[in-house]
């Protein structure tokens, strides 16, 4: 027995060359205006034209066709369907005796194909990709490399908590640090300094410092110029930019969100870490969103309307934007702290598999 006919052959050929050709079509008109856009800083910074080919329009590509897959699948199943409905093709499949769920099973090995492709993508190739994309526009485009902070407060250890008032990367130098032990609600010590230099791996040197202990009513202090010493947190825990988690692959991306909430970060450098946790939700999000919008695309335009294709298509495009907005809107309130993550990112999934279901539930049988 055929695991696949020349019927579901046909339609996956069709699904997938109506989704590469509309990928090829609007990413090319994206390219050809981002050019437009920064031709001008791409020659006043002397940007070399190899670095602008390979180390920007080459990670540009997968990037922005990975972000809007979601439009592309939506596109590609409405602009194909309605061809075969309007050419009757459809008709003629279910009247041979054909359920229209039997037809969906094309449909949903080749959403099937997409949503892996885009989970691989978006975990493991996308975010080396985005890191040399980055590294490129903040050096020929618009540094938005993070080098500073202030008012750094974090726990480093099980009440251990750290606190510099300023660091400068570029130096790797911190001014004025304390550092407090305490058990339970109870004080131990107090280790404050001028200065704090970052050495390598966890190795840090405290000049012009003071250690007070504390053990009942007696205090011991020790004061020194320099001391080494091993913290449990290194610069890139503090100084993140919006840009830092489009550049972890996913296993990275949990291990930093993890790492960030036991030392009780909830905001570094002005990025909420709940932006890292909606990006880490939406990579599997996109997986399901694939199959939900192929069923809303399939069955609104598997039936032939009067107002042809071209009615489908508008209607396809009008749902599309909705999900996309939809997804922008929950996600403002994930990041507001009116919604956990989770729920904000899968809040259009769940609504959109209600409206799929209906309209899978009308669809020509």
């Amino acid at each position: 027995m055929k695991i696949l006919s020349i019927l579901d052959k046909y339609i996956i050929k069709k699904f997938l060359g109506t989704y590469i050709f509309s990928i090829i079509l609007i990413i090319s008109i994206s390219v050809v205006f981002d050019i437009n856009e920064r031709l001008d800083k791409f020659l006043s910074n002397n940007a070399p034209l190899k670095a602008i080919v390979f180390d920007y329009y080459m990670n540009f590509v997968p990037y922005y066709t990975n972000l809007f897959s979601a439009l592309f699948v939506f596109i590609a199943v409405i602009f194909f369907t309605s061809k075969l409905a309007d050419n009757s093709e459809i008709i003629a499949m279910l009247s041979n005796g054909m359920s229209f769920k039997r037809l969906m099973k094309p449909y949903m090995i080749s959403a099937g194909i997409i949503a892996v492709g885009s989970f691989i993508l978006s975990s493991f190739i996308i975010p080396p990709a985005n890191e040399t994309r980055i590294k490129f526009q903040n050096k020929y485009i618009k540094d938005k490399s993070v080098d500073y902070a202030s008012r750094i407060q974090m726990q480093v250890d099980k009440g251990v908590i750290l606190y510099i008032e300023r660091f400068d990367n570029k130096t790797r130098l911190g001014y004025n640090l304390s550092l407090d032990k305490f058990e339970g609600k109870e004080l131990k010590s107090r280790l404050v300094a001028s200065r704090i230099e970052y050495d390598t791996a966890y190795h840090w040197v405290l000049n012009n410092y003071s250690i007070r202990e504390f053990h009942g009513m007696k205090e011991k202090i020790t004061t020194g110029t320099r001391i080494d010493t091993t913290l449990n947190v290194i610069p890139s825990d503090f100084l993140v930019s919006v840009n830092d988690f489009e550049q972890m692959s996913t296993p990275k991306l949990y291990s930093y969100i993890q790492r960030q909430k036991e030392k009780g970060l909830a905001n570094v450098g002005g990025v909420s870490i709940t932006q890292f946790e909606i990006e880490f939700h939406k990579r599997f999000a996109s997986v399901f969103s694939a199959f939900i919008l192929t069923i809303i695309g399939a069955s609104l335009s598997a039936r032939k309307m009067k107002g042809g294709m071209g009615l489908n298509i508008g209607i396809g495009l009008g749902l599309s934007v909705t999900y996309i907005m939809f997804q922008t809107v929950s996600s403002s309130f994930a990041v507001s702290g009116t919604m956990p993550p989770m729920l904000a990112v899968w809040i259009p999934n769940i609504v959109f598999m209600f409206i799929a279901a209906y309209l899978y539930s009308k669809a020509p049988n």
